[in-house]
């Protein structure tokens, strides 16, 4: 009958005939290795003899490891996930894989962990790429001299201090003194630029991290922003490989001749996470306790910086903190021999109330001062001078010596200029406004006045130099050097404010 369906029955050799004859699928092997120890971050796994350094390896209680030591009969593994999730005896296999991290434009505005998996709550992230995040630094014929500046918005780092394009910048100083507050106004400060930032904390406190995205999302900076968070309480194998996964997607974004600015706070963090891992992973200890390739895990990690042939760059801003000022300690020495310069914040200034306590004595720029624009290279070499000097006499003054009418002169102009410097937090400043304080205050204008005069009269200044000097912000944005009337027009302003103000008149230089 038409539409019925005729079914065949099989008997059971013709069955077997059928499977013999038809072709078997090629053979796959795999290997199973077995957790024969659990640390504190750390796995020791037995039965992996082809498992390769580096590779991301897969556990039965789902949590991912890297492979750090290679051993006869035994592998020392990072946990990326909690220790307490895998017990003694589970089953282990290989992945094949390196361990990588999501990149593209979805994570801007996103807060995401060193694998670029969501810490927000916004839902999951669409990434455009999956990268690994170890990278070989780019080769020099890859890389061209710095020559762009980055402003920072902060008076003493632009005009003393100054960072540009591709730098690699330390922020270095003891805790609580303001290494944080520098890093993130530094961001703020990109608001109007094309720089992508990229915010990584590394074994930060949660309330900290939250302070910070806080800052960022009121400065406006959200959208321009990642930031990768390995908090204290997460895996330490996270922390160690956050750095690491903030230079991948930078590189993502560098590639596509953009601009990037990486802040790593801190590396301290970093070391310290290292040399847990290692001595769990029983390695040789050295000065300090830390393993012997420590340098080499921050000097790789910061090659990756630069300025590009792509017409990208990379900026790097790594935070160290130091105690009781001692910067010859091993973790300090080794980024300063890394890095391009280094801000020095000082607790003996914080004492003095100067914010941002910027210690000019100390901090240097080796790359930063052929990126400054002509404005502010003819402004920094006198103010260099004038605290230098002031600084010397005022520790000579202490000792009650009589002093001569010259010497007073000094120690008010540098008093002056000083206080000039100060600058609140999540206020970064155009580039006229810091000139206009400064060229003022190097004239004489701030000679004399209290602490709160001379905050009353650098706010109107402030006010007056944005709205009346806009010819003299279009010569600074074009690179050109301040001219004989451009400091005129400064100092009129200066000595304007300091008598609506009330301050007087002020000193002529």
């Amino acid at each position: 009958m038409s539409g019925e369906v005729v079914q065949t029955k099989h008997t059971p050799q013709t069955l077997l005939k059928m499977l013999l004859d038809a072709p078997s699928p090629a053979p796959r092997l795999s290997e199973i290795g077995t957790v024969a120890e659990v640390g504190d971050g750390i796995a020791i796994v037995e039965g992996l003899e082809q498992a390769l350094s580096d590779e991301l390896l897969q556990f039965g209680s789902g949590v991912q490891g890297i492979v750090l030591d290679l051993e006869p009969g035994r592998l020392g593994v990072v946990l990326l996930g909690p220790s307490s999730r895998v017990t003694v005896g589970e089953s282990v296999m290989r992945t094949h894989q390196v361990v990588s991290t999501k990149v593209g434009y979805s994570l801007l505005g996103r807060v995401v962990d060193a694998l670029g998996n969501p810490q927000d709550e916004k839902g999951p992230i669409g990434a455009q790429a999956v990268r690994p995040v170890e990278a070989e630094a780019p080769p020099i014929l890859d890389r061209r001299a710095i020559s762009r500046p980055l402003a920072t918005g902060i008076k003493v780092v632009d005009a003393a201090v100054p960072i540009g394009l591709g730098q690699r910048q330390l922020i270095i100083g003891d805790r609580q003194t303001g290494k944080t507050s520098l890093a993130v106004d530094t961001i703020l400060n990109q608001k109007d630029t094309n720089v992508i930032c990229i915010y990584c904390a590394i074994g930060q406190r949660g309330d900290a991290v939250a302070k910070v995205i806080g800052a960022i999302r009121d400065g406006g900076m959200s959208k321009q922003t990642i930031v990768l968070a390995a908090g204290d309480e997460d895996a330490a194998g996270l922390a160690y490989v956050a750095p690491y996964a903030a230079l991948t997607m930078a590189e993502y974004f560098s590639d596509q001749s953009k601009d990037v600015l990486v802040i790593l706070d801190d590396l301290t963090h970093h070391a310290r996470s290292y040399r847990e891992l290692s001595l769990l992973l029983r390695r040789p200890p050295g000065r300090e306790a830390f393993p012997g390739d420590i340098f080499y895990i921050h000097a790789r990690l910061l090659e990756r910086a630069g300025q590009f042939t792509s017409g990208g760059s990379i900026t790097v801003l790594p935070v160290v903190e130091t105690q009781a000022e001692n910067l010859s300690a091993y973790i300090p020495t080794n980024l300063i021999s890394i890095t391009d310069g280094q801000i020095y914040l000082s607790p003996r200034l914080v004492r003095k109330n100067q914010f941002p306590a910027v210690d000019l004595g100390v901090s240097v720029s080796r790359v930063g001062g052929k990126a400054q624009t002509k404005a502010f290279r003819s402004v920094a070499g006198n103010l260099r001078v004038t605290l230098s000097q002031f600084e010397e006499l005022e520790d000579f003054a202490r000792f009650g010596t009589r002093l001569d009418d010259a010497t007073r002169s000094r120690l008010t102009r540098g008093a002056a200029v000083r206080a000039a410097l100060r600058q609140a937090e999540r206020d970064p400043m155009p580039a006229i406004e810091q000139l206009t304080v400064l060229v003022t205050a190097m004239e004489g204008q701030f000679d004399g006045l209290s602490e709160a005069e001379s905050g009353s009269v650098m706010s109107a200044l402030r006010k007056s130099a944005a709205r009346d000097l806009q010819g003299v912000a279009k010569h600074i944005r074009e690179n050109a050097a301040l001219t004989d009337d451009d400091r005129h027009q400064m100092i009129a302003l200066g000595r304007a404010a300091r008598a609506r103000t009330g301050g007087g008149h002020g000193t002529k230089s």
